[in-house]
């Protein structure tokens, strides 16, 4: 019996997949755009999504480009963003359990949107297939878009004109907020975005973003575990 017919929270996982992967594809007509314009050829910006495959991380090195920074200041920069996928593997890794070459994949894969679908699906089974949809649905979809808008170039306009800048955003949103539901989520957003706030006009761009995540583990190391907690295994479908 196929696994999907048989799984309600793995059809749930393929469609926010899905979802997720048009919106995020969508946003990489910008930055194809944003690259040509800052000066970066169609080759070199292929190879940035194709090899590096980092929104965040790309866009910054192209900013620092575009305002004039130095080859070291912009690899610098994106190296600083690329640090919280480290911290997304290590969520990421147990969940998965992939060895040789299907690891080096998931590695590859492992980004915002692949790493918050998959924590949250209910089971392991549900968050491999929201890991491994989402991963290549945004990989397929963002190198596609990252092409059209490189090649369009200046017909498109100001992309965040046509709302793309909101769009990966949005869908990120709609799926973290029924985790927020708990006061201990609610009590860990808050911190992190006034961390995120106060940070954001005197250091470089990454360092907010790392300073949230610190948030999260700082608040998970003290939160203590009450006493007599059993976690129990989640059980997964058997098709």
């Amino acid at each position: 019996m196929n696994v999907l017919s048989s799984n309600p929270a793995a059809r749930a996982a393929v469609r926010q997949g899905v979802s997720v992967s048009v919106a995020t594809g969508l946003y990489g007509i910008s930055f194809g755009a944003l690259s040509v314009a800052a000066g970066v050829g169609l080759g070199p910006t292929m190879a940035l999504s194709l090899l590096m495959f980092s929104g965040g991380s790309q866009f910054a090195l192209v900013g620092v480009i575009g305002a004039a920074g130095t080859p070291v200041a912009a690899v610098a920069t994106a190296a600083l963003l690329g640090l919280r996928n480290t911290l997304y593997g290590a969520v990421v890794s147990p969940l998965l359990q992939v060895r040789g070459w299907r690891r080096l994949a998931a590695a590859h894969l492992t980004i915002d949107e692949s790493t918050a679908v998959a924590v949250a699906q209910p089971g392991p089974a549900a968050s491999r297939i929201g890991f491994w949809v989402t991963g290549i649905g945004v990989f397929v979809l963002w190198n596609a878009f990252v092409l059209l808008g490189a090649l369009a170039g200046d017909a498109l306009g100001d992309p965040r004109a046509w709302g793309l800048d909101a769009a990966a955003a949005a869908a990120f949103l709609a799926l973290v907020w029924p985790r927020l539901a708990p006061r201990s989520a609610q009590l860990v957003a808050g911190l992190a975005v006034v961390a995120t706030t106060a940070l954001i006009p005197f250091v470089p761009p990454g360092i907010p973003v790392l300073a949230a995540a610190a948030v999260a583990v700082v608040v998970g190391l003290v939160t203590p575990t009450a006493p007599g907690t059993v976690v129990e295994p989640e059980k997964e479908s058997v098709p």
